[in-house]
């Protein structure tokens, strides 16, 4: 694992606003904590969701369009909309952004893997910081990830990242529905426990994951050796009080396992196929 390497995916309900459209403040809180994390000399990866919201508040359509077509046709205008706000947002502080559009067959071992850990790799080498989405143009049915967790989940494992953080709009794993004032937070999480009685069905309302989702990525990509924190993106400076460890910092952290490497005796090379890594 790389030392101080952190991937961090930020979700469509830490991004967006109750009317659906780009929580830009929000934003902007998410890139000062980044950039402060940077200068205590973390290697940031961000993961963020955000473009389908980015381009539906951009973009006025007096027809009707199926699901398929409306995630290729406001994802499109909102990627460039959103990388456009980080790039502007990072500029303040210095910081060069590169934007890496992926899709789940670059997961499969070989070329395409190869060169997509190779563009990061330079990136971070040159002081880059990536901000990875899935080409939702032409990622659609059973081409995309389950969701942004997934993509994150194999990123780190790309990266050998030590730490995920999932930033949600919740706090972590609870032993009941949040709202139930019985709730309990579960903190920590050892190697092999299960939870998934814990676990609620509901998805987010903007993004296409949920707690099951987290909570899947979460345990699998613990499994290879890299921590994992759910928190919520929505609470102030939370990225900086979980790494800097603060005691009462709600969230969910998920012990690693030993860690193991991505080949085994029989491959030749250390790229983990799609299948074996996640979904």
């Amino acid at each position: 694992m790389m030392q101080n390497r952190i991937v961090i995916k930020v979700g469509s309900n830490v991004l967006t606003r109750p009317d659906g459209k780009l929580d830009i403040t929000r934003l902007s809180a998410i890139v000062d904590q980044i950039a402060y994390l940077r200068q205590q000399g973390y290697e940031i990866i961000l993961v963020s969701s955000g473009a389908m919201a980015s381009g539906r508040g951009e973009l006025k359509v007096d027809h009707s369009l199926d699901s398929v077509e409306q995630r290729q046709l406001f994802s499109s205008i909102g990627q460039v909309k959103l990388i456009g706000l980080y790039y502007d947002l990072f500029r303040e502080f210095g910081i060069h952004v590169g934007q890496v559009l992926t899709m789940k067959e670059n997961f499969h071992a070989g070329e395409q893997y190869e060169n997509q850990r190779a563009c990061m790799t330079v990136m971070l080498e040159n002081g880059v910081l990536p901000i990875v989405n899935e080409n939702d143009t032409v990622a659609v049915t059973e081409l995309m990830f389950t969701d942004n967790d997934e993509l994150s989940g194999l990123i780190a494992q790309m990266m050998q990242a030590e730490t995920l953080i999932l930033l949600s709009n919740i706090d972590g794993i609870f032993t009941t529905h949040p709202d139930d004032p019985q709730a309990e937070l579960i903190r920590e999480v050892e190697p092999g426990r299960d939870l998934s009685e814990y676990i609620q069905p509901e998805k987010s309302a903007f993004g296409r994951g949920g707690m099951h989702s987290k909570y899947t990525t979460a345990s699998k990509t613990s499994q290879v050796g890299i921590r994992v924190i759910i928190a919520n993106g929505e609470r102030e400076n939370i990225l900086v009080d979980l790494l800097e460890r603060k005691d009462d910092t709600p969230h969910t952290e998920f012990i690693p396992q030993e860690f193991k490497e991505f080949s085994s005796s029989s491959s030749s090379d250390n790229s983990p196929r799609t299948e074996d890594a996640i979904v």
